[in-house]
């Protein structure tokens, strides 16, 4: 068993449970969407971002471009909560809340299709 495939593997895969468990919950509500929860999302995607650098394949181009999109999509979403909550100071209105769940939904997709990428890529390596 190869450790940093292990590793590499578990920060994938904690990237898309810990976004998934982010975007459950009513799109609207406030009270479903913790802001701890979104940090942790963004802090395992960077890691997880961090451990595709190094891969020079096709396949590792197009995770690594799953994990920046991904990014991108988290990074805008912070960004939004903190100008909305502590710049603007509207609060987390329900309209707020849907457009941070939405980008953040958007960064799932990422993870997801990443995810498949990294399974398949592991299912092709056994033949």
């Amino acid at each position: 068993m190869n450790l940093e495939k292990v590793i590499f593997g578990f920060f994938v895969v904690l990237a898309l449970t810990l976004n998934f468990g982010f975007f459950l919950g009513e799109m609207d509500n406030p009270a479903h969407h913790n802001v701890f929860e979104l940090f942790a999302v963004i802090l395992v995607n960077f890691i997880a971002t961090g451990l595709k650098l190094g891969d020079r394949s096709q396949i590792g181009a197009v995770l690594l471009a799953t994990s920046l999109v991904a990014d991108l999509q988290l990074i805008a979403a912070i960004m939004y909560w903190t100008y909305a909550v502590h710049i603007i100071q509207m609060g987390l209105t329900p309209a707020v809340t849907s457009s941070i769940v939405s980008l953040s939904g958007g960064a799932l997709l990422a993870n997801i299709v990443s995810t498949i990428i990294l399974v398949t890529e592991t299912l092709m390596s056994r033949l």
